[in-house]
């Protein structure tokens, strides 16, 4: 009988151990509570359609705002209490220093006054008071021939009477000759002054004055690119240059970021897989991250046709990293969305 008990001894424990498992996990278990994810995760809004991941931008798109010139900063004309505030187009943001352009441009401006002044000295040519002194030679070359016409005259008659020398009469022929050439001389001298200046010399002074004029605008571009200016109606958006900083004009970094926000637009990325069902026409809402209860209706802008390497991503270890997106853009249906600029949102598209 002992050894009968002991035998039945082992299997009854063993059962009994099993029970008072399967009791303790029925019963005795703690019952955690269920709680609740701490961002209720995005539903799509339609039956059926695609989703896609989305960037807000401004109307005009982020303007990033560079520089043309390299240079030190010398002057930030927008602070940052002027963030988010609208400004018109050609408002001056920042100069980069142009004090050695400005020095130089004094240099050209001085050369083109005087290329202009020896443009005017010859086109005023002959100065009043140059004409009597040159009428007054010429008078007075033609009495001296007129003199010695008279005299080689009268020579000539003496000769024929014998009463004069040849040597004689020929040093009044030559005296005559001279005299003659004299007066040519001068008419020519006279009217060569009241001709004025030659003409390509009024053609060369004209062409200095047009190349000191194309060095002096030369100059004033310069200086002009060295002032950024707003290059459309929109809003500040970020600023991120101090005046004393050396900026590149080859540098990718935005100094300023400016865009319009009367309306403001929804950059989504559609997978490649997906791109076969989308469909422009279909309706589209938007979810802000972290609020899902709200919906933004969108209407269909445009498509870029041009497939890009996905750049935005969502953090999900599923995304793959050498996926290719169809950008495509909307424009949010509201006049004041609660939205801002570079916020991540989740776009639902129908397909139907």
């Amino acid at each position: 009988m002992y050894k009968t008990a002991r035998i039945l001894f082992l299997p009854t424990l063993s059962v009994v151990l099993f029970g008072f498992s399967i009791f303790h996990l029925i019963f005795a278990a703690e019952k955690l509570p269920k709680v609740a994810p701490l961002v209720e995760p995005p539903r799509h809004s339609f039956s059926s359609g695609i989703s896609g991941t989305g960037l807000v931008e401004a109307q005009t798109e982020n303007i990033a705002l560079g520089t043309a010139v390299a240079g030190v900063v010398l002057e930030v004309c927008v602070t940052n209490e002027q963030l988010g505030q609208r400004i018109k187009a050609g408002t001056p943001l920042f100069r980069v220093d142009d004090r050695h352009l400005r020095a130089q441009l004094q240099t050209h401006q001085a050369n083109l006054k005087l290329a202009e002044a020896q443009l005017e000295r010859l086109e005023q040519m002959p100065r009043p008071e140059e004409v009597p002194p040159s009428e007054a030679k010429v008078k007075v070359a033609e009495a001296n021939r007129t003199r010695l016409k008279d005299l080689l005259d009268r020579g000539e008659q003496l000769l024929g009477k014998k009463v004069m020398s040849e040597e004689e009469f020929t040093s009044r022929r030559f005296t005559f000759v001279a005299a003659d050439q004299q007066w040519l001389q001068a008419s020519a001298e006279d009217a060569m002054l009241k001709a004025g200046a030659w003409k390509p010399d009024k053609t060369v002074s004209a062409a200095s004055v047009e190349a000191a004029r194309a060095n002096v605008a030369n100059i004033e571009t310069e200086i002009d690119r060295c002032l950024v200016r707003a290059p459309v109606d929109g809003q500040i958006l970020k600023i991120d240059i101090r005046p004393g900083e050396y900026v590149d004009a080859a540098a990718t970094k935005a100094l300023i970021l400016l865009g319009d926000l009367d309306r403001l637009r929804i950059r989504v990325d559609i997978d490649e897989q997906d791109i076969s069902r989308f469909r422009p026409t279909g309706r589209a809402t938007a979810t802000p991250r972290g609020a899902t209860d709200k919906r933004l209706n969108l209407k269909f802008v445009r498509v870029e046709p041009y497939v890009i390497p996905k750049k935005a991503f969502t953090g999900d270890n599923t995304e793959r990293i050498d996926t290719r997106v169809l950008q495509v853009l909307y424009e949010i249906d509201i006049d004041q969305p609660e939205v801002y600029v570079g916020q991540q949102v989740d776009v639902s598209i129908e397909n139907q």
